[in-house]
């Protein structure tokens, strides 16, 4: 009995590294990680897991996955679940503490009055 190939009805994956580097993308979109008004630690020790504490670690991560693909690394599936979980984790606790709602107010502005000038 010869194996038959079926045809694909879904999309592949994708490989190792690009599935890395697409949640590197995601990571970038969604988390204020480059963002001086969001970076900062709030007021009165009112915070629920330091939010600035948390983007570095995730920003950290990020970098080193960057360098380590641009190098050739390819990630592990348990590195990618890992940074995975940490980035949802992280994002998890900037939204306790109010600073996704922060981010997206900050962007919405710029979209705002960036369209006016």
């Amino acid at each position: 009995m010869t194996a038959e190939k079926r045809p694909s009805t879904a999309t592949s994956k994708p490989d190792r590294t690009t599935a890395m580097q697409q949640i590197i993308e995601q990571v970038k979109q969604e988390l204020p990680l480059y963002e001086s008004e969001t970076f900062v630690c709030g007021p009165e020790g009112s915070c629920l897991g330091c939010p600035k504490k948390l983007l570095e670690l995730v920003d950290s991560e990020l970098s080193y996955w960057e360098a380590a693909i641009s190098n050739g690394q390819t990630p592990q599936f348990d590195e990618i679940r890992r940074f995975g979980k940490l980035c949802t984790n992280v994002k998890r606790g900037l939204d306790r503490n109010g600073v996704l709602d922060k981010y997206q107010q900050l962007k919405n502005d710029r979209v705002k009055f960036g369209s006016h000038s």
